[in-house]
């Protein structure tokens, strides 16, 4: 295993960033090291704890405008060619859970890419309460910016040893509704997993559209990963976005899960529920496969 925040000459490529001892790939920030201080206590005897035996994993930086994208990233130790999958945090930033979903992925052989896309704003998985983290951080983030940097996470990829020919993309919650829209925005992506990602929602600068004003024209195909009992996320919502998609070709699907609430792959929260978490995660590499990101 190799530790890219502390060797830069690792597989994935040298950092942008330089410590105080001049090697490459020194970072002052780590990815996914603990989890988001807003979501404690943690439930700790459901968490998943993926290993980084046989794979490369840590902190790279992208540059977009002059500003340092932070990434946690994991793929397989010596490998390249690699299908790539962006993995698109909840509103609580890259933390601990995030960085452990992009382990997983790269133990099925991806190069995984989670990057931090508040980081503008703030530190997400520094702030103590969620009401503050929405009106502070994830509600000044805006769709054109994050669109932005991952289209230059993309890139990145295509430098550093990612198939881009066999892209994909998902996320959790926040996340959920960026796999939607970023499916729409880049059609190199040739699928996509969003999990409980709110589907409908008023136009405002940051936000101007949402997952069911795009539907339609969606050409990606994206798997939904909901649960029934999930009070934001209402029935019907989906039930609009299922009528829009049926006006477009993307040959979207979803998948409900009855007695899951939101959050239910979250294994660190009361909200996890193990079945289907399982399931979806099952459901989630085989989208990928039939849709021609992973072999």
């Amino acid at each position: 295993m190799k530790d890219l925040i502390t060797d830069g000459e690792s597989l994935l490529g040298p950092s942008t960033l330089s410590g105080p001892d001049g090697r490459r790939g020194f970072l002052k920030v780590a990815l996914g090291t603990g989890f988001a201080v807003a979501v404690m206590p943690v439930v700790a005897q459901n968490v998943i704890k993926t290993d980084n035996v046989g794979l490369v994993s840590g902190t790279i930086t992208v540059k977009v405008d002059g500003q340092d994208i932070p990434v946690y990233a994991a793929q397989p130790e010596g490998k390249t060619g690699l299908p790539v999958v962006l993995v698109i945090s909840e509103i609580f930033g890259v933390h601990e859970h995030i960085a452990d979903m992009a382990r997983r992925f790269a133990k099925e052989g991806y190069l995984a890419l989670a990057p931090d896309l508040f980081v503008r704003q703030g530190d997400a998985t520094k702030v103590a309460s969620i009401p503050e983290l929405m009106k502070n951080i994830v509600g000044k983030t805006p769709d054109a910016q994050v669109m932005t940097d991952l289209d230059a996470v993309v890139a990145w990829a295509k430098q550093n040893g990612g198939d881009i020919s066999r892209l994909g993309i998902t996320g959790f919650c926040w996340g959920g509704r960026v796999t939607w829209m970023y499916a729409a925005h880049n059609p190199q992506v040739k699928a996509g997993v969003a999990w409980y990602g709110r589907l409908v929602g008023e136009s405002t600068p940051v936000t101007p559209q949402h997952p069911v004003d795009i539907a339609a024209s969606l050409t990606v195909p994206v798997l939904g990963l909901y649960g029934g009992k999930d009070t934001g996320i209402p029935l019907d919502t989906i039930a609009k976005m299922k009528a829009a998609l049926a006006k477009g070709t993307s040959r979207s699907e979803f998948v409900v899960y009855d007695d899951a609430g939101h959050a239910f792959n979250a294994d660190y929260r009361p909200s996890y529920v193990a079945a289907d978490a399982k399931d979806g995660y099952a459901r989630c590499l085989a989208w990928f496969k039939q849709h021609g990101v992973a072999s």
